[in-house]
């Protein structure tokens, strides 16, 4: 009789439990996908950002290259929490044109964080071409190609190959980044797990937070692997 008591009891018990995490989940999940859309965003448009402005330093055209670097130094100077701040409330505040630069929240954080992840990309990619040897530039003039082509099939494949380490883990620290949305009221994963914790006063949510976080840092992480993989990176 004691036994089917405490089997009864235990059971009653774990469904609570099962219910309260399913209730505390659904939102932190719907949360997750807000933190995965900015990051999927970020990334499709800073790399391709990202090396027009490595392009941009390395011109010839010195006022174009001194523009690019100094945008590189600003962005990657100040705080990513700075910018994020100045383009949802600063922009407004502009006069005569402020009215006209009010932006919705989620596209002002994906803005900030395009224009700062650019700045830090296309820093990876200079020092990937900088990795590359001198000769095979000379290598391909013997071949015959022409700067297209030497760029295309020669220089960006290997500097891609150099760069994807640091590639990899930068966009880690993109996905970690995402939490500042909390900071511009965004309702990202962060910004409910504290609203669980506010209302419940337990700090069960951030754990659940801290592995969503780590489950989708493990999936980047894999895939980054299998590309180093791919293109035999030692």
């Amino acid at each position: 009789m004691s036994k089917s008591f405490l089997g009864g009891t235990l059971s009653f018990l774990g469904g609570i439990i099962m219910d309260y995490l399913l209730s505390m989940l659904k939102p932190m999940l719907e949360g997750a996908k807000m933190t995965i859309l900015l990051f999927v965003i970020a990334i499709a448009a800073s790399i391709p950002l990202g090396f027009l402005l490595t392009l941009a330093v390395k011109s010839k055209f010195k006022p174009l290259s001194w523009l690019a670097q100094a945008y590189i130094y600003i962005m990657r100077g100040t705080p990513l929490l700075l910018q994020l701040l100045f383009i949802c409330f600063g922009l407004p505040m502009i006069p005569v044109i402020g009215e006209y630069l009010v932006l919705d929240r989620f596209t002002a954080a994906c803005i900030g964080f395009i224009l700062n992840y650019a700045a830090y990309f296309s820093e990876i990619f200079r020092g990937g071409l900088l990795a590359i040897d001198k000769g095979q530039y000379e290598a391909a003039q013997v071949l015959g190609l022409n700067k297209f082509q030497t760029t295309t099939r020669i220089i960006l494949p290997q500097m891609f190959r150099v760069a994807l380490p640091a590639i990899s883990n930068e966009s880690v620290t993109l996905v970690k980044d995402t939490a500042l949305l909390y900071a511009v009221a965004v309702p990202e994963l962060l910004h409910y797990a504290q609203t669980v914790v506010n209302r419940d006063f337990t700090i069960v949510p951030f754990l659940v937070a801290g592995i969503i976080y780590l489950c989708i840092t493990l999936i980047l992480t894999a895939f980054f692997k299998f590309l180093e993989r791919r293109f035999k990176f030692e």
